[in-house]
């Protein structure tokens, strides 16, 4: 089965053995729930199972206790490793209109005029909204997603905002 890519631990937080963890979905509350299975690693197959004793909101992110993670030692041990989860049901990989994040590296991004801007390398965690990082170094916050469709994301982004010059020009 498939596993979704729903975040990474950031850092152990405190000497009890809780961490900070960084989410990329929206069903925080059934990820999050006490007993939820999750898995911690460099990728998901090399993902390691944890179940969640306990998680709380905290800033824009989560601490979370894992069952037998109980001090520093063990959650420095997660640090700066993703975070995967089994999919809910089938509907939440059939749905029509959900995009993974992990679905968006390797696409084109084209805009609303056409304009091929390049590959997406990476997606920036960002508060405000993820970033599309593209091979050419140009960043697209997520918010100007408009579709994905056959290797093709396309954006609606302001006037200026891809324009590679537009930083070089202003700052001469």
């Amino acid at each position: 089965m498939t596993m979704l890519e729903l975040g990474y631990v950031s850092k152990a937080h405190g000497l009890g053995g809780e961490v900070v963890v960084s989410l990329i979905t929206d069903r925080t509350g059934e990820r999050m729930a006490p007993g939820a299975v999750l898995y911690v690693g460099p990728s998901a197959v090399e993902a390691k199972s944890f179940t969640v004793e306990s998680a709380k909101p905290y800033q824009a992110k989560w601490l979370v206790r894992f069952v037998g993670v109980d001090g520093r030692e063990q959650a420095d041990l997660l640090r700066a490793k993703k975070l995967f989860a089994n999919p809910l049901s089938s509907d939440e990989l059939l749905d029509d209109d959900a995009v993974f994040v992990h679905e968006l590296i390797g696409n084109r991004v084209v805009d609303q005029h056409g304009t091929d801007h390049g590959e997406v390398v990476s997606v920036i965690d960002n508060p405000a909204a993820d970033i599309l990082e593209l091979d050419d170094d140009q960043l697209v916050p997520l918010s100007f997603f408009v579709s994905l469709v056959d290797g093709v994301i396309s954006v609606d982004v302001p006037e200026g905002l891809l324009d590679g010059n537009a930083v070089s020009e202003r700052d001469s």
